[in-house]
This record gives structure tokens, sequence and C-alpha cells, in this order.
């Protein structure tokens, strides 16, 4: 990934990038449901590495299959890249987990940049203390293969209503987290930052107790001309 973009994106938050994109016609970009386990960290943002989970099947699906060492699940642990985040389809049902401290803590270990799913952790308390961002719906203690059959890994899927192809660009807060279409990223991410800096503007003025009217937008002369002025004396 573009070092300028993941520096830009790091600075921006999912609100601002929802309305970026909403300007483009994409309405779903933001993943449903899904929370940050520590909501104090930076920012997450990488490219998407996907694993996709389906209804178990009981005969396919006993404890058994973990000694197998081409175990989907276990392959999109070992193989989602440096700097990158594994985004994974549990269909929206936390009622089984879909990963656990162990397998999030190799992740943190191999140096990717974050996991989301639209399911639930199991050892949640002990993943909310590694200092590594992960998202989910809930905690939840049963394990994946009581619900979940992990059956392909890097494919496009979808996380919470979000459609996610590989690639993707991830952007996660403590807010939630909303999948940036690849072939975008580059304008989002300065349209997102332009808007940051104007909405420090504004955000600033109304807190002096100006009225959003002419300001947000900014609609009159009086505020272009103080915007550009408090952005000269701001340095941004």
């Amino acid at each position: 990934m573009n070092p300028a973009i993941r520096e830009q994106l790091m600075k921006v938050s999912t609100a601002t990038l929802c309305t970026a994109l909403f300007k483009r016609g994409l309405r779903h970009q933001f993943i449903q449901d899904v929370r940050p386990l520590n909501p104090g960290l930076p920012n997450m943002v990488g490219e998407a590495f996907t694993l996709r989970y389906m209804p178990a099947r009981e005969d396919l699906n006993p404890i058994s299959v973990f000694l197998d060492r081409n175990h989907p699940q276990r392959q999109a642990v070992e193989q989602c890249p440096e700097g990158a985040v594994l985004v994974i389809d549990s269909r929206k049902d936390a009622r089984a987990a879909s990963a656990g401290g162990i397998l999030v803590t190799r992740l943190m270990k191999r140096g990717t940049a974050g996991v989301v799913t639209d399911g639930g952790f199991r050892d949640s308390p002990d993943i909310a203390k590694l200092g590594f961002p992960a998202y989910h719906s809930r905690p939840s203690a049963p394990t994946n293969l009581t619900l979940h059959q992990a059956i392909d890994i890097n494919v496009p899927i979808g996380c919470g209503d979000a459609p996610v192809f590989p690639g993707d660009v991830i952007v996660g807060d403590a807010e939630g987290v909303i999948v940036i279409p690849a072939h975008l990223a580059e304008e989002i991410a300065a349209e997102a930052t332009e808007m940051t800096v104007f909405e420090d503007f504004v955000q600033e003025k109304v807190l002096d107790g100006r009225t959003i009217l002419g300001l947000y937008p900014p609609t009159d002369e009086r505020s272009r001309t103080d915007f550009a002025a408090w952005r000269q004396a701001n340095g941004r």
C-alpha cells in the first residue's frame, strides 16, 4: 500500500470517509454492527485479505479439521500479508466465534494491520489488551466449528452488509470500519484529508458560538475568507 495514502487515512475519520464515498454514489461501504475491542487505538489502515465462512455441516466440521495445515482459517492467519487487514465473513452470526486470542495474537506478531469480523471473537478480554486493532459484533465463547465452516480465503465477501474485495482499503477508527474500493483509495484519501481540515475549522467556530448557516457548508464569502485565514494561521 502506498505509504502516503496510509498516512493520510491514519488521520481521518470513518465518518468523513463515508461522506466522500457517498458523493460518488457508494452508500454501503460502512461495515454494520462491528465495534473496536479497544477504541483507544490509532486508526487501523490496510488492504483487505479475506476469509469466508459458510454454515457448518457437522460431518465435515469436527474438531479434527484443525489438524489439517491447509485449513482455510489457519491459512488465512498465516497468509494475511504484513500491513494487511484480515476481514472475515461470519454471516453476521456471533453465536460462534470467528477466531480467538491465539489466532489474533499470531496476526499481530506477523505484522498485520488488524482484523475485522461481522461475527464475534472468543477470548475477547485478552484480545482487548493486545493493543492490536480488532473489530467484532460482540464476544462469543463457542468455537467457530459450532456454526461456521471456513471455506475460502482471499475471495470477494460480504462483511456486515458491506462488499469487500481483496485489496480494498480498510479503515477502522473508534466508530467502526469502512471499505474503500482500491481504485478510489488515493482520491478518497486526498479528499478526506481536505474535508478534515475544513471540519476542524468549522468545529472551532461552532464552539466559539458561530451559526452553522453559511458556514457548513460554506455558502457565504465570509466563511470562505475566514477558512483561508484560519488555515494559513494554523499551517494546515
